[in-house]
């Protein structure tokens, strides 16, 4: 956990608490988790995210089967 002390704005200090309320959460650093984690989702490449990175890995893991493909365009329409 990592601690820190910041100066926000009357309106931040308000939203934060509205979300604190609205989620029922217990503090303000709850808050603020909770919207890292909402934003997270939304900025956060999916190639970036951890479950991507670890369902990657277990697809690498897993044997596939080839598909034999001769003509590649054809196959997939781009003649």
């Amino acid at each position: 956990m990592v601690n820190v002390l910041v100066d926000i704005s009357e309106r931040a200090n308000r939203v934060l608490a509205i979300v604190k309320a609205k989620y029922g959460l217990r503090t303000k650093a709850e808050a603020i988790e909770k919207m890292a984690d909402e934003y997270e989702e939304d900025l956060l490449e999916p190639e970036l995210r951890p479950e991507f990175i670890e369902e990657m890995k277990k697809l690498e893991k897993e044997k596939h089967k080839a598909i034999p493909v001769k003509d590649f365009a054809k196959r997939y329409g781009l003649k």
